[in-house]
């Protein structure tokens, strides 16, 4: 598929994008919901191992990154048959590197939270999540790497129906596994309406109460269906046909090097700017378990606010790549210039009136007798409304970057500003009293710093000698 610089366009592609790159996001915001509703120490703890799991789902994002770019490029010389031998090169990795994460958070997660978390209580917690949240790895990867063939292909639109109906599932099994059918919290009109459908489906068994592990068990079976759903869609796809998806190739090294070669760097940024994060509420969280919560309800702002930036960077991958693949390496810059302004424009429309009136905007989510957390995090998203306002410009910019194929610097550049993002929430929270204001103003900081050395790289043309 050839692409144009088009308003259009842009949003025709990035805008099923928002919803399946946000997948995680969506898991994340929906477990937080309800864990809220059970308590405040199991909302601190999802918030915590939340972000260790995004960490697991990012780095097989990432790989998957280096597959849509190669995608994308061979789409973009109609190169068709190419394409279905580069996916199943992709779904080859993904599935042996779900191997290897599922036996970390099995064996290894134990010893790697002792090396953060002072609470025992958040420890255990963020334990019984992974022990069940583990077993959602293998589809979670595997349905990745479909995203990112339709992604690099520019043929979205079924990514929105799979991810609505991943979204759904997510919601009513958390609602049965976390409380127990029998046991259903009052959550408002929404919680009744839940209530009518359980009781009229799965009344007559009993399901006991989870809690924070249901959460996980919740997640895991989400992801599964939403899978399944995607292959039967894929079955009944004609034009699928052209890409050979049904002929199953041999492992291809070469090919799987060529797509580690821009993906390796993609992930390392993931990991570097998430594990920046998953430090961040590690520090945190040497303030107290009611500091970690307001962290955790900031930062599922968060997360439901970026969807748009993360849309339009994903989007901006594959139109980047298409165009250099298609030798229109002259429409690059205008057309991450449209896309940052595009996404500018979205993420201010709905960020201004969840920071300007949290109390009613999140009370059909969060709304109870006791509304002193969000209360107490209103300072804190007013820092949120300037991070935005960066990274929604800086966030196209970077993803523009790597979808030249300069992933490696990219990832030098991440980490240099990751470093110094790290020194200053330490020195922040260790040694002044500037309280989660100021460490939460590290991420303008790092959004500032990201987008100048993004622009001035695009700038300088090196990426023109790039071969991908």
């Amino acid at each position: 598929m050839q692409l144009n610089t088009s308003y259009k366009q842009i949003l025709g592609i990035s805008t099923p994008i928002m919803l399946g790159s946000a997948v995680q996001n969506i898991i994340a915001l929906s477990d937080s919901v309800f864990l809220y509703h059970l308590s405040e120490v199991d909302f601190a703890a999802i918030g915590f191992v939340g972000v260790f799991y995004l960490i697991i789902a990012a780095i097989g994002f990432g790989f998957s990154k280096g597959g849509q770019i190669l995608i994308a490029r061979r789409a973009g010389e109609a190169n068709y048959k190419e394409v279905g031998r580069t996916f199943y090169a992709m779904l080859y990795f993904e599935l042996g590197l779900a191997i290897v994460m599922f036996l970390f958070m099995q064996y290894g997660a134990y010893y790697f939270f002792s090396l953060f978390v002072n609470s025992d209580v958040i420890f255990y917690k963020s334990l019984e999540y992974l022990e069940y949240r583990s077993w959602g790895v293998f589809f979670s990867y595997a349905g990745v790497a479909i995203i990112a063939l339709y992604t690099g292909v520019a043929r979205t639109s079924f990514i929105v129906i799979d991810t609505l109906i991943l979204a759904i599932v997510n919601i009513i099994l958390n609602y049965v596994f976390i409380f127990g059918s029998l046991d259903i919290p009052n959550l408002g009109r929404f919680g009744d309406f839940l209530s009518f459908i359980l009781e009229n489906t799965l009344g007559h068994f009993e399901i006991s109460a989870m809690g924070i592990a249901g959460a996980g068990l919740a997640s895991s079976i989400a992801e599964i269906i939403a899978f399944v759903v995607f292959v039967v869609y894929i079955l009944f796809d004609r034009t699928s046909r052209q890409y050979n998806l049904f002929k199953f190739p041999k492992i291809d090294i070469p090919l799987i090097k060529a797509q580690l070669a821009i993906g390796t760097p993609i992930v390392a940024q993931a990991v570097v700017g998430l594990g920046s994060w998953f430090v961040f509420f590690g520090i945190v969280e040497n303030l107290g378990e009611r500091q970690l919560a307001i962290t955790n309800l900031v930062r599922m702002v968060y997360l439901v606010l970026s969807i748009p930036c993360w849309g339009f960077s994903s989007g901006i991958n594959t139109i980047v790549s298409n165009f250099i693949g298609a030798r229109r390496k002259d429409a690059v810059l205008p057309i991450i210039w449209k896309t940052a302004k595009i996404c500018w424009v979205v993420t201010m429309v709905i960020t201004l009136p969840v920071v300007l009136f949290p109390e009613y905007l999140l009370y059909p989510l969060l709304g109870s007798e006791d509304m002193s957390l969000i209360i107490d995090a209103k300072p804190t998203l007013r820092v949120l409304m300037a991070i935005l306002c960066l990274f929604s410009i800086g966030g196209v910019y970077f993803n523009g970057l790597a979808g030249t194929g300069a992933t490696a610097f990219g990832l030098l550049m991440q980490a240099v500003c990751a470093v110094f993002y790290l020194i200053y929430i330490y020195v922040v929270v260790e040694f002044t009293n500037g309280g989660l204001e100021w460490a939460w103003a590290s991420e303008i900081l790092y959004w500032g710093a990201m987008l100048t050395l993004s622009v001035l790289y695009l700038r300088s043309k090196t990426w023109h000698k790039l071969k991908v």
